[in-house]
């Protein structure tokens, strides 16, 4: 952080205060200062009264306290001169103060921040060319984007656990959207296949699950190709996730690319859903189909329309499988031995599950 914009602080602090006010580092040494003369000064002993203490400490005829509200900060400290309840005060709000600016500086300046923007359209595309090089960023390097949603809560604070999984900032960016989702960014070779965007979300899951017994699910993305197109990166892996939530229960990592119909499911209006269901079935037939017939569609369907194999996993007879397809014909009007109506079959029960699970859309 520059600490000219510190420094420009002290100046107008110590015309309010009337008393010598600065900043120390984290190694104890004063960055910024209303006296010009002590910047650069070494205050031995002041970190390590001020990690025991925990927030404030008085040494030396100065008050140092940690910056930020409640002194959650200690990578700054500030330090007002004098040791009665005016310093103690002063240094309170300086402390503050100068936690506030330092947050606005680094979300200004701090590369995670300007990825978050990117994915949230925040930003206009043509700053992010701008906002790249100053930053120096490579804007045309590949990435992937995965959202990864806790199940429940943890001991360790989700972001904490997966920033040790990827302590490489320089390539890899943890970034936080809700107490439970976060967002990882991972730039990627040029020859990285989606492939292995499943295969490294699947190790973050076992890993979650073995090492801090936490349960996740995960969005993939496919690969972005510049900085601008982290929007729709970061769009995949949350479509993804929300239609995982309907059609792919049972999967913890659902890719983008693999959604198939769902996907199409995913993005027709709810009316239109509606007609279709009403065009396909005959009133209530939909309705009267037990947890058995469902059962038995599902199987026929997972044994790509194979009346023998179908029969086979689920231990009845072939002609008792006949008899059961035969009722569903004269239930609903489709004979699922035929192709046709079986995709029609199948993909209407696709909408209903829809309808019955339908996610909130962003």
């Amino acid at each position: 952080m520059s600490n000219r914009i510190f420094q420009s602080v002290m100046q107008r602090t110590r015309e309010t205060v009337g008393r010598t006010v600065g900043v120390i580092d984290e190694n104890g040494i004063v960055v910024a200062c209303s006296e010009h003369s002590q910047i650069g000064e070494s205050r031995d002993g002041v970190r390590e009264e001020l990690a025991y203490s925990g927030s404030i400490a008085v040494i030396g005829g100065y008050t140092y306290r940690y910056i930020g509200e409640n002194g959650q900060d200690d990578e700054f400290a500030v330090f007002v001169e004098g040791t009665d309840d005016r310093a103690e005060m002063s240094s309170g709000i300086l402390a503050v103060t100068l936690g506030g600016i330092k947050n606005l500086y680094y979300e200004k300046h701090d590369k995670s921040s300007f990825i978050k923007n990117i994915m949230l359209d925040n930003i206009l595309p043509s700053d992010i060319y701008v906002k790249s090089k100053e930053l120096h960023f490579d804007i045309e390097g590949k990435r992937i984007v995965l959202i990864i949603k806790f199940g429940a809560k943890t001991d360790m604070l989700p972001y904490d656990i997966l920033q040790g999984m990827f302590p490489d900032k320089a390539h890899d960016y943890v970034i936080s959207v809700s107490e439970q989702d976060l967002v990882l960014v991972k730039e990627v070779g040029e020859n990285y296949e989606l492939s292995e965007a499943e295969e490294l979300a699947e190790s973050i899951v076992q890993t979650l699950n073995t090492e801090f017994y936490a349960k996740a699910s995960i969005g993939v993305s496919t690969l972005s190709e510049s900085l601008k197109d982290l929007g729709r990166a970061y769009k995949e892996a949350r479509i993804a996730l929300e239609v995982g939530k309907v059609f792919d229960t049972e999967k913890d990592v659902i890719c983008y690319d693999n959604l198939g119909i769902g996907r199409l499911i995913y993005q027709l209006p709810t009316t239109l859903c509606d007609i279709f269901l009403q065009e396909v079935f005959k009133k209530g037939s939909l309705e009267s189909l037990d947890r058995e017939t469902l059962t038995t569609v599902q199987t026929f369907f997972e044994n790509n329309l194979n009346v023998s194999e179908a029969s086979r996993k689920l231990f009845v007879h072939r002609n008792t499988l006949v008899y059961r397809l035969e009722k569903i014909r004269k239930i609903t009007g489709l004979d699922l031995r035929e192709f046709d109506q079986a995709v029609t079959f199948k993909v209407a029960l696709m909408v209903k599950r829809y309808l019955i699970n339908r996610p909130t859309k962003f």
